[in-house]
This record gives C-alpha cells, sequence and structure tokens, in this order.
C-alpha cells in the first residue's frame, strides 16, 4: 500500500497556523528565520511555536546563508527536527552545517531549467533530504515563497538517493497534477496557502491536503 504524500506547511508565525497544520494532518511545519522574508521568526518567538506542537509533526527551520552563531543561536533555543538550507550554501557548507548540529539537513535547490539538474545530484550526495523548488527570478528579494512554479517535466521520473520534496507555486489547485507529473511523495507549500504573505488560511491548509492526497479540493 503507498504511503500517504507528506506535506509541509512552511512559513508559520502564529500559534493558530500551528494548530491549522495539524488538523490538516501536516507531516511537518516550518520556521522562517530569515529577516526580508514576511514569514520571519525570532528564534524566541519560534521556540514559543515548537514547544506547542505535538509529537510526530516534524519542525523545519528555513535558514539562508546563515552564519554559524546564527545557526547555534537557533538550535540551542529552539527544538527542531530539520534544518532547511535555502541559500547559496555549497556542498562542503552542507556538510559541515550537518556534522556541527547533528540534525538532519534538507538542501533547497532552485530548478528553471535542465541545467540547473545536476546540482540536485551533487547534493544528494551531502544532504539528508532535497527540497526541489522554483529558482526565483533574478534579482528577487526572496530565495522562496514567491509563489512561482517550474515546468515539472524536468523531473519527471528522476529520483535520487535521499528523499526528496517537490516546492514552488503549489496550490490546493494544482497540487494534485504536480505529483502526479512528477512522482513527488512530498509536496511543500507556503504562499499557496495565504490570503496574503504570512497570513496562513486554515481552509486552505485543509484543502491542500486533501488534494494532495487524492481528495480533491
Amino acid at each position: 500500500m503507498t504511503s500517504p504524500i507528506a506535506v509541509k506547511f512552511c512559513g508559520l508565525t502564529r500559534p493558530e497556523h500551528v494548530a491549522a497544520a495539524v488538523a490538516a494532518g501536516a507531516a511537518y511545519c516550518g520556521f522562517v528565520f530569515y529577516a526580508r522574508s514576511p514569514r520571519h521568526l525570532t528564534p524566541e518567538a519560534a521556540r514559543a511555536l515548537a514547544l506547542d506542537t505535538p509529537p510526530g509533526l516534524a519542525k523545519v527551520a528555513l535558514c539562508v546563508d546563515a552564519t554559524d552563531d546564527e545557526l547555534d543561536e537557533i538550535t540551542a533555543r529552539v527544538p527542531l527536527d530539520m534544518l532547511q538550507l535555502h541559500g547559496a550554501e555549497s556542498p562542503a557548507r552542507v556538510a559541515a552545517i550537518r556534522a556541527r548540529h547533528g540534525l538532519p539537513v534538507m538542501k533547497a535547490v532552485g530548478v528553471a531549467g535542465a541545467d540547473d539538474l545536476p546540482a540536485l545530484d551533487t547534493y544528494a550526495r551531502v544532504a539528508d533530504q532535497l527540497l526541489v523548488d522554483a529558482k526565483p527570478a533574478p534579482g528577487a528579494a526572496l530565495p522562496g515563497g514567491n509563489g512561482l512554479s517550474f515546468d515539472w517535466r524536468l523531473i519527471a521520473g528522476r529520483r535520487w538517493p535521499v528523499p526528496w520534496m517537490l516546492a514552488g507555486g503549489l496550490t490546493p489547485g494544482n497540487v494534485a497534477e504536480a505529483i502526479a507529473r512528477t512522482g513527488a511523495r512530498q509536496v511543500d507549500v507556503s504562499s499557496g496557502v495565504e490570503t496574503a504573505p504570512g497570513q496562513k488560511d486554515a481552509d486552505l491548509m485543509r484543502a491542500f491536503v486533501k488534494a494532495a492526497q487524492g481528495g480533491g479540493t
């Protein structure tokens, strides 16, 4: 029997967002530590949210080119299950972070065309998971959460030696098609379940999980 699609809701900023993720059946919740994001949290705020999560909901810290000092503070204050690296971290940097903090690491890799695919193979050798995301437009303020998708045909049938998660422009209306085209067993969403940047909507979150797991919207 095929296991259900695992859903990650990223950019949760309020207790009601976490409660909605739990109620919808999410497998992961993501907290953003990037000051330029409308979903940015301080370690103190994220700690309060993380302590409120039930067992079984994986808590993920999204960081962008964070320094060792920044990561030390985040991991010391916030009870986490995984680090998500969403910047320009090199494979060596990914390996070093993984060794330093003793947490599984998910590396986000932006895809816009076939030239971006070899990086997935490279990072699969040093990360515990991959996040296959849409590559931001040149000059974009944010490395993710922009509501952009990529041509899913680029990764149709492709697999890597570590688990991977599909991201980029996913919504309740297109996630089922994205899964069918790519074979993804894990999906990540942020802006696609918001009414405004950083404002998660419980109905959209519930609809997203239902669509992802084959129940339609």
